[in-house]
C-alpha cells in the first residue's frame, strides 16, 4: 500500500539528506514527500530566555475528522524517526487524522544546540506542538521509547490525550538513567557506534548480491536520520539526561483508556513486560501480535492496523 500521491524526487523537502533519493520503497517515498517542518514556538526550553522556535517535522495526512473527535499522533522510538511508521499509515489513513511526529532531538525535528534533550523539554515541544497545530484532546501511540513519550504527557497532561496506545513500550524497562553518570568520552562512543553498525549493515547489502531492496531500504529508513545536523549531540544530550528511569512507579496513575500492542517475539524488551503494563493501568486492553518483534508497525502492518481500528471504534 502507499499514499495517494508519489511526488518525483527532486520534490523532496530540502533538510532530508540526499540519501533519501536512494529509497525505492514506495510507502518511504510517500512518507517523504508528505513530510514538512512545521514552526513551533516553545517556551521555557532555555531558563530565562525567549521562546525558542523549533522547525517541527510532522508528516499529517489521513481521512479529516470532525472537530468533536481526536486525531491520532505517532510517536517513534529510540535514534529513530516517524518514518518508522510508513508501512503503517496507509491503512490507518482512510479512516482518521494521523500526525507522524519527531519529538524534540530526534528524527527530522531540527536540533536547537542551546536546548537540553531531556523528558522536560520534549514534554513542552510536544505540548506546544499539539496545542498549535491541533488544539483538541488527541489518541497518542508511542512506540518503544515513544510509549515512554507518550505516558509521560498523558501523565502531566491528562487533559490533551484521550487514549494512549503503546507499542512495545519503555517504561518498566528499556531506559537508561546510568547515562547521566557517565564520561562524555563514553556517550560520544556509544552514539558514534549507533552509526557505525547502521553504515555497515549498509554497506553490506550493497556488496552482497542475494540481500534484496528491501532489506537495503529497510536499513537506509533506519539510518537516514542520523544524517540531520546535531544527530549525535541529541543523543549524547538525552542520554545525559537519564531518559524516563523514574517512569515505572507512576504508570498505575494512567487514566486513559489504553492499548497495549505487543511483539510476541520483542527480542529487545522481551514480553513480560507487556504484562506489567496490562496489570498497572486500570483501563487497559493488551494484544499480542504474533510474529512480531521489537516494531510491529514494521513487521506486522495490517495486523497493527486492525487493533488500533478496533480499540478506536470500541
Amino acid at each position: 500500500m502507499s499514499f495517494n500521491r508519489i511526488l518525483p524526487r527532486s520534490d523532496l523537502e530540502p533538510f532530508l539528506a540526499t540519501l533519501a533519493e536512494q529509497i525505492q520503497d514506495s510507502d518511504a517515498i510517500a512518507f517523504l514527500n508528505h513530510l514538512q517542518r512545521q514552526p513551533i514556538k516553545v517556551s521555557d526550553l532555555v531558563t530565562g530566555a525567549p521562546p525558542v522556535t523549533v522547525p517541527t517535522a510532522v508528516m499529517a495526512t489521513g481521512k479529516p475528522t470532525p472537530d468533536d473527535s481526536a486525531p491520532l499522533i505517532l510517536l517513534p522510538g529510540f535514534d529513530s524517526s516517524a518514518l518508522e511508521f510508513r508501512h503503517l499509515i496507509p491503512y490507518l489513513a482512510p479512516h482518521t487524522a494521523i500526525y507522524a511526529l519527531d519529538v524534540l532531538g530526534f528524527g527530522f525535528t531540527a536540533f536547537p544546540p542551546s536546548v537540553a534533550i531531556a523528558p522536560s523539554t520534549i514534554r513542552q515541544h510536544l505540548y506546544a506542538t499539539c496545542r498549535q497545530l491541533i488544539n483538541r484532546p488527541v489518541v497518542l501511540l508511542g512506540a518503544s521509547l515513544g510509549g515512554a513519550i507518550a505516558i509521560d504527557f498523558a501523565l502531566r497532561h491528562p487533559d490533551c490525550v484521550e487514549r494512549l496506545i503503546l507499542v512495545d513500550s519503555v517504561g518498566f524497562s528499556g531506559s537508561f538513567p546510568l547515562g547521566q553518570y557517565l564520561d562524555a568520552s563514553l556517550l560520544n562512543w556509544g552514539a558514534d557506534w549507533l552509526r557505525f553498525r547502521k553504515s555497515m549493515a549498509f554497506q553490506a547489502t550493497a556488496m552482497l548480491p542475494f540481500i534484496g531492496s528491501s532489506q537495503t531500504d529497510k536499513i537506509l529508513c533506519a539510518m537516514l536520520h542520523q544524517a540531520m545536523p546535531g544527530w549525535k549531540q541529541a543523543i549524547v544530550s538525552f542520554t545525559r539526561s537519564g531518559g524516563y528511569g523514574y517512569l515505572a512507579p507512576h504508570i498505575a496513575a494512567i487514566q486513559q483508556p489504553t492499548l497495549i500492542l505487543w511483539g510476541d517475539r520483542d527480542s529487545t524488551l522481551g514480553t513480560e513486560d507487556a504484562w506489567k503494563f496490562k496489570r498497572a493501568i486500570p483501563r487497559s486492553c493488551l494484544a499480542w501480535i504474533t510474529g512480531a518483534d521489537h516494531a510491529p508497525h514494521i513487521d506486522a502492518p495490517e495486523a497493527v492496523a486492525e487493533a488500533i481500528l478496533q480499540s478506536l471504534a470500541e
